[in-house]
């Protein structure tokens, strides 16, 4: 495959800490790549580096002659008063203006804006856009940058603030896509369905950097044998080095060329050790262990009939929830169906407008909320950490507050710095920090996992999964909710709730209601909009049109099963592991789906020319 973009030693650093160093890296036509790695070891600022948006301070960087790369922030940045429409036109423009050859007139580009509206689902295109919740602006970023028609697309954790839905419908995208991509995602289902290259820098590799072709699960592998054999060869250095040191104390006689030549073999073997050693210790994730109170009520929390509404239709009602030690309820829901308003009854924070809602007397909830709010931004994380002493009490025993950060990856120079500067992942931590130093029944989490990297969540899965107490999760992570969860609750946001067993048999329903919503709103549409002008208007159909009429809808009906099959073999591993035949499997579900487009038109154009019924 041709080569998009390369780059060569690239190395950044910030004063005296080096962020990464030595990165070497190619990008190809066809690739669909993650890129992972422990907070702060660099990704956002090397994905910058790529784009263009920011020098390296050492290597090379060389892409194709006329690349048109597309870069997605974490954060979001529009300008104030903008519609999504005029957003997306101005990345059109953009398009055009990076290539003189692109040329649509002024209705074709209207026309190309509100179709990529509307597959990104945005209902509301002349709404100022900051007027749209965090998961609304994700998606309008990125088509942004879609109707540029990059060559490659470059995102920075763009599952961040998105809910379930948008989640899927983002993997969606990037399966389908005909272009390369480079994505930082933590989201692990995301990685092991939509790419086919697994990218990790850090310092625990040779070189800074490790790449493996093939799914998630299979670059997990190859990463285990890697460090494995890291392992095994720090073992044998060090024999080799407890020898040499043997023999040095021993005094070699006369200090001759080979003794001297002995010696300097030991020094560079020494230098290797350590290196392996340093690279070896940098593989690990934030401990976290949530402390229970050890309380033996059978029943924690109970709703009974429970219904919420915010003047309008109600977002839950006739609702039981009971919660026992050892529960882990998740709840899933486009945003807005009412997930934290019903953590918010839980906690007591809130009531129902009809229901009770009982809970243990003196319940003790420990809770981390999505929008940071527990933070003061200026404190110094020390303070952050521990506002009163030098030490925490963890479990019954005192830990001097250096330690305690360490348990959570900070380093000695950011004890001073202000919370406010700390990355998101960080800020995180220092919310799982808080919560671990009180003893609680319940845990309620509301989107832990944003910013976090996949060493520390593998960590949080498993503190969650052993907490003895109950917990509620709101999370878009799959693989977590998958791993924690003995219960789930899906919510509509229509008053509408159903209990599932797993994330794939909600993931069926909700693909078998968003298609028959689809077809039901293009047969509604075909029926409404105006015939297309034909070459004769008014005229009468034909016999044969007529009988095209009659089976329009077991043709489209054919037709849409042939986007799924298509679809389906998008997703297959052997499939996508072949970047061919991705490529043909994408177009043949391109070209299937502008069928399906292309019967409806029809079926309108037969529709208005039908003669009413006598």
């Amino acid at each position: 495959m041709p080569i998009l973009l390369s780059c060569r030693d690239v190395g950044k650093s910030f004063g005296t800490r080096a962020l990464f160093g030595g990165l070497t890296l190619g990008l190809e036509d066809g690739d669909r790549a993650g890129l992972i790695g422990l907070n702060g070891s660099g990704k956002t600022t090397f994905l910058k580096i790529l784009a263009g948006l920011e020098e390296a301070d050492e290597g090379e960087i060389t892409r194709r002659r006329g690349l048109r790369v597309g870069y997605v922030a974490q954060r979001d940045e529009f300008p104030a008063g903008l519609t999504p429409r005029a957003l997306v036109r101005r990345g059109l423009d953009a398009r055009a203006d990076h290539d003189p050859s692109f040329t649509l007139d002024d209705a074709a580009r209207a026309a190309r804006v509100t179709a990529a509206l509307q597959r990104a689902g945005i209902e509301t295109p002349e709404a100022p856009v900051e007027t749209l919740s965090g998961g609304w602006r994700k998606r309008l970023a990125i088509v942004c940058q879609l109707v540029r028609e990059p060559d490659l697309l470059l995102l920075d954790e763009p599952t961040n603030h998105l809910d379930i839905e948008g989640v899927m419908w983002l993997e969606g995208v990037l399966r389908g896509a005909r272009f390369a991509w480079l994505v930082v995602s933590h989201d692990r289902y995301l990685l092991e369905r939509a790419a086919t290259r697994l990218i990790e820098i850090g310092p625990q590799f040779p070189g800074g950097i490790f790449s493996s072709p093939g799914r998630y699960s299979e670059f997990l592998e190859k990463r285990i044998a890697l460090l494995e054999t890291q392992r095994q060869r720090e073992e044998a250095l060090a024999n080799r080095a407890r020898r040499e040191v043997e023999w040095l104390k021993r005094g070699p006689q006369g200090r001759g060329t080979k003794a001297r030549a002995r010696i300097k073999r030991a020094d560079e073997l020494f230098d290797e050790l350590a290196d392996v050693k340093r690279r070896n210790r940098a593989d690990r994730g934030a401990a976290i262990e949530f402390d229970a109170s050890g309380r033996q009520a059978n029943m924690l929390v109970e709703l009974t009939g429970v219904s919420k509404a915010f003047d309008g239709p109600p977002l839950f009602e006739h609702l039981d929830v009971d919660l026992e030690p050892g529960t882990k309820l998740s709840l899933l829901g486009r945003n807005g169906s009412g997930k934290s308003t019903l953590l918010r009854i839980i906690e007591g924070t809130l009531e129902p407008d009809r229901g009770t809602a009982r809970r243990a007397y003196g319940l003790s909830i420990a809770r981390f909320e999505q929008d940071r709010s527990s933070l003061d931004m200026g404190q110094t994380l020390r303070r952050a950490l521990s506002p009163d002493a030098e030490h925490v009490e963890f479990n019954g025993r005192k830990l001097h507050i250096s330690a305690w950060a360490s348990r959570f990856l900070f380093k000695a120079e950011q004890m001073r710095m202000p919370v406010g500067d700390l990355s998101g992942g960080e800020q995180a931590r220092v919310i799982m920090a808080r919560m671990m130093t009180r003893s609680a029944d319940l845990l309620i989490l509301d989107e832990p996992t944003n910013d976090l990297d996949i060493a520390t969540l593998e960590v949080l899965e498993e503190a969650l999964s052993e907490f003895p107490g109950a917990v509620v999760l709101v999370t878009h992570d799959r693989y977590l909710l998958d791993r924690v969860s003995t219960a789930i609750l899906s919510l509509d946001g229509r008053g509408g709730t159903r209990w599932v067993a797993n994330f794939a048999e909600w993931e069926g329903l909700e693909r078998a209601r968003r298609r028959d919503e689809a077809r039901a709103a293009r047969a509604a549409t075909a029926r409404a909009k105006p015939a297309v002008v034909s070459s004769a208007p008014g005229k009468k159909l034909s016999y044969h049109e007529k009988r095209e009429l009659a089976a329009m809808e077991d043709t489209i009906l054919a037709a849409e099963e042939r986007v799924e099959s298509c679809r389906a073999t998008v997703e297959s591993s052997d499939v996508a592991a072949n970047p061919m035949c991705l490529r043909r499997a994408c177009e043949d579900l391109h070209d299937a789906e502008q069928e399906v487009e292309r019967l409806y038109a029809r079926w309108a154009e037969l529709d208005e020319r039908r003669p009413p019924p006598r």
